[in-house]
């Protein structure tokens, strides 16, 4: 199927197909800075037109659909809202919060069916220090009718500009267990809450026997309100994530309940550093597909997609 952009200059792009809007890439950051200004993505939606991306949530207002995060870096936190303090609890603590400003997008390309878009963006700490700069790129490619699937891939490269090293973390390197969330981060709508886990290994590890394991990819499936329908996500990792060349290897992060979301966290149990003028790259896949998809259908369908 052929593919549909809009790029509203200073604002958002949108990516259409057969009539739907699929995404809707936001790169003018939200004005409240204590949710961590910086671009996402909201809405997602299937090819059947069901949205699978939350915004804003009452229960935290700083998860905003599908966007980059770190949120324990060096004593900032680039996540948003409250901050984890071992012995204190979450606190808020906006002199934390950083942002990312986005500079320029060197790359919009559109072909019949796929997208790329290269941005670059500066990291900010809270005072306005520059502290990274990133190379990010996404790309939305493989819409399959038939199959009622579609994929976005999405990349990042981080380069060190401060003088002394970035120290990655997490709730769970700070001292809170199982909680070592971080990096790219999916927030699901409400009607995802409850939805059922899985990966490629043991049927009988679900949700909490996923939290905090490594493995090539994750699927989150549930049932939507008001339609008859279900949708299935698929998060999955470059080969690379899995062969240990990466800087870090990434754990899951991922509930159910009491909220639906799903994070390739590359610091869930152990903090890494990133020397001056060094970078570590990471790429990841997310299928985003119409019904209940079963294991044997999401290692089929992954395994028939190229990186």
């Amino acid at each position: 199927m052929t593919i549909q952009v809009t790029h509203t200059h200073g604002e958002d792009i949108t990516v259409r197909s057969g009539g739907v809007e699929l995404l809707r890439y936001v790169y003018r950051p939200d004005p409240d800075a204590f949710e961590a200004r910086k671009p996402y993505i909201h809405p997602l939606r299937t090819l059947g037109g069901q949205r699978v991306s939350g915004y804003r949530p009452s229960d935290h207002r700083w998860h905003k659909g599908l966007q980059m995060t770190a949120s324990h870096l060096s004593g900032q936190n680039f996540w948003g809202g409250n901050s984890y303090v071992h012995g204190e609890g979450y606190l808020p603590l906006p002199e934390r919060v950083g942002s990312m400003r986005h500079d320029s997008f060197p790359v919009l390309a559109v072909e019949d069916d796929r997208f790329t878009l290269a941005e670059e963006l500066t990291w900010m700490a809270n005072g306005g220090q520059e502290w990274a700069r990133e190379e990010r790129g996404i790309t939305v490619h493989s819409v399959d009718e038939e199959a009622g699937a579609w994929a976005l891939d999405w990349s990042i490269r981080l380069t060190n500009l401060r003088e002394e090293p970035l120290r990655f973390g997490s709730p769970t390197t700070a001292g809170r267990e199982m909680a070592g969330y971080t990096g790219l981060q999916w927030r699901g709508p409400r009607d995802f809450t409850g939805g059922t886990v899985f990966g490629p290994g043991d049927p009988a590890r679900q949700e909490n026997g996923l939290m905090g394991t490594r493995g090539p990819w994750l699927a989150y499936t549930a049932e939507h309100d008001d339609v008859d329908a279900h949708s299935t996500l698929v998060f999955a990792h470059a080969p690379e994530g899995e062969e240990g060349s990466a800087v870090h290897a990434s754990h899951w992060f991922v509930r159910a309940e009491p909220i639906p979301t799903v994070a390739f966290s590359w610091a869930f149990f152990d903090e890494f550093a990133l020397e001056p003028g060094e970078s570590f790259a990471y790429r990841y896949r997310l299928v985003v597909a119409d019904g209940a998809w079963d294991r044997d259908r999401v290692g089929a369908h992954l395994k028939a997609l190229t990186w």
